[in-house]
């Protein structure tokens, strides 16, 4: 569980600023849970440049609460969670400082998305929130507003988490504390499964995935798997620590990524296949595949380009096919070029997709 904050100040000297907004979405990797947002009173004044920056003015917050009264509500959303921010160093002191000054231990694993890009996007101009975004075609509304800079970061995250092949992300974030036994241990996991299409990740102790499923009903699947008494099934249950999903929306990129990350991170559980190399070539040199995406509003993309996978990924704008730039900056780009091919033209003998747009 993660929580996407943003924080905008008084400004001042280091360690003297003021907190004037707040807005937190407490995020799941696929949907925003819970949420608050509030003006806040720093009880000092603001500076006139961050005034001119945020809109935000002395008088608009001479009603709002001060931070000792929205501090419990901060604390209750963002337990057990890791704390994620465009430039979290930032954020994280902020409020550190602040609830350092109420004499109250603030700790949370943090994660920061300028950094995260840097490793995951590579080669934009600025990684800046609001030019990062607009490359790739996120909507922003209130700039340098708690909210709109918060809701921002919550589809830039979503966006590093799909982009995140080697699971960097949930491997270095997954904890789980219960010790409770072993048959409610396994059904609090089987409950966090959603019962929808797509890959699940059965992590150990130290967060790394140990086995990769896949399915139209995820939970299903987990199920079937938590039954099983052969010797592979009870050695992946003994050390099942936490189970994270991830939605796919259509079978071809279930199947394209279920053997992707196969490849990618081995997982210790999962059985070995030989898959028979496929020789046959695309019929065009390049193309688009449309399917359906994780939600209504989207689409599912794979772009060929010289008859070669280039990779995949989401989008809920109105894309034009000409747009190839923009495009590429959302997908994640594929390494294991022969696999990918022998997935996606297998798939395409078989079976249809919502639309190919040739290029």
């Amino acid at each position: 569980m993660y929580v996407i904050l943003d924080i905008e100040t008084t400004g001042g000297k280091f360690n003297e600023e003021g907190i004037t907004e707040i807005a937190i979405y407490k995020f799941d990797g696929h949907t925003v849970v819970d949420q608050f947002i509030s003006l806040v009173n720093p009880e000092k004044e603001i500076q006139k440049f961050v005034i001119q920056l945020t809109g935000i003015n002395n008088k608009m917050l001479q009603n709002a609460p001060k931070f000792y009264e929205v501090a419990k509500r901060i604390i209750e959303i963002t337990k057990d969670c890791t704390l994620v921010a465009h430039n979290s160093a930032f954020d994280y002191r902020i409020l550190s400082t602040e609830f350092d000054r109420l004499g109250y231990d603030f700790n949370r694993n943090t994660l920061c998305t300028v950094e995260l890009s840097q490793k995951l996007i590579l080669d934009q101009p600025s990684y800046s929130l609001g030019k990062l975004t607009k490359a790739l075609g996120i909507p922003m509304t209130d700039r340098h507003r708690a909210s709109g800079d918060a809701l921002a970061t919550v589809q830039l995250f979503k966006l590093l988490l799909e982009k995140d092949i080697g699971k960097t992300i949930i491997q270095n974030s997954v904890k789980y504390h219960d010790r409770r036994i072993e048959k409610e241990r396994l059904q609090k996991l089987l409950d966090a499964v959603p019962k929808e299409l797509g890959l699940f990740y059965i992590h150990d102790a130290d967060g790394k995935v140990i086995y990769i499923g896949r399915g139209k009903n995820a939970k299903s699947e987990v199920n079937k798997l938590f039954l099983k008494q052969t010797r592979r099934a009870l050695k992946i249950q003994d050390r099942a620590i936490s189970i994270t999903f991830e939605k796919t929306g259509n079978d071809l990129l279930t199947r394209l990524k279920y053997y992707i990350e196969l490849e990618t991170l081995s997982p210790k559980y999962n059985l070995k296949k030989r898959r028979k190399p496929f020789l046959l070539d695309f019929n065009n040199e390049d193309f688009i595949i449309f399917d359906k995406g994780r939600e209504i509003e989207e689409r599912a993309v794979i772009l060929i380009e010289n008859r070669e996978v280039f990779g995949y990924g989401f989008t809920n704008l109105a894309f034009q096919e000409n747009k190839i730039d923009v495009l590429k900056s959302i997908l994640t780009p594929i390494e294991d070029k022969d696999l990918a091919k022998a997935i996606v033209k297998d798939y395409l003998n078989k079976n249809k997709v919502q639309k190919i747009v040739r290029l």
